[in-house]
């Protein structure tokens, strides 16, 4: 393929390691209608440029639609997303919400993260039926495989991380992570290469939740080993992939 020779390392990573794993655990098939949840942070914008790429590589045809839950902390929060469609002919959905705010309502008694990311789960649920999907794509990727780990073994003492295919309502839709091989440095360093329009999370909560005290636990278990944290990710990928491939 041509495209790929203008590629540089980090955007090729995603690529190559997105369709390893979409091709070792069966993510999709034939026909697949693929919704992408994006956020408009790195991760699902990475994700979005990925999946069309795929589309020109795979030996089959699936497609795609876009869908974005604005949490309601700022209404024209997703403009650089309208602005993009207007440029990148691709189905979409674009849904206003209140769920944020709400979710840090005072009378609450779990975490705002929790609800927010419970709540839009739920509308990107019922969209996808909506729209007869058949697959979920998220942009998780390995910093957060990491972090979620974790995450569970101190909080809930279950050794668990995020899978790379779940399914949901008795097999009618696969929840699917096809980033999950990647680091975040590769995704970050992509977007810039692609120029994709990353917009800000406003959200108060979005640098004090858990996930980020797990990330900031990572980079101190590696402040004076550089090697630990490529180690731990290296090691919850391996483990990830061979989960994936058992599914097959």
């Amino acid at each position: 393929m041509g495209f790929r020779k203008k590629l540089n390392y980090s955007q090729k990573v995603c690529l190559g390691r997105c369709g390893k794993l979409m091709q070792l655990s069966g993510m999709i098939h034939p026909g697949a209608r693929i919704g992408i949840a994006v956020s408009g942070g790195v991760d699902s914008w990475v994700l979005v440029k990925t999946m069309i790429l795929r589309q020109k590589i795979v030996p089959f045809s699936f497609e795609l639609i876009l869908l974005h839950v604005n949490p309601g902390f700022d209404p024209a929060n997703h403009q650089p997303l309208v602005d993009w469609l207007t440029e990148n002919p691709l189905p979409a959905h674009i849904q206003l919400t209140d769920i944020g705010p709400r979710s840090h309502l005072p009378q609450h008694t779990k975490s705002p993260c929790f609800l927010c990311s419970w709540n839009r789960r739920k509308i990107l649920f019922d969209l996808c039926r909506k729209y007869s999907l058949s697959h979920l794509a998220l942009g998780h990727n390995a910093d957060d495989l990491a972090a979620t780990f974790f995450m569970n073994m101190i909080q809930t003492a279950r050794v668990d991380g995020l899978a790379a295919r779940e399914s949901f309502f008795d097999g009618r839709l696969s929840l699917i992570r096809p980033l999950l091989l990647v680091e975040k440095r590769f995704i970050r360093n992509a977007a810039g290469k692609w120029n994709l329009p990353v917009w800000k999370n406003p959200c108060p909560s979005a640098e004090s939740g858990k996930r980020k005290e797990m990330e900031e636990m990572l980079d101190h278990l590696s402040h004076k080993n550089r090697k630990a944290r490529q180690n731990i990710l290296n090691a919850l990928k391996r483990w990830q992939l061979d989960l994936a491939c058992n599914l097959t």
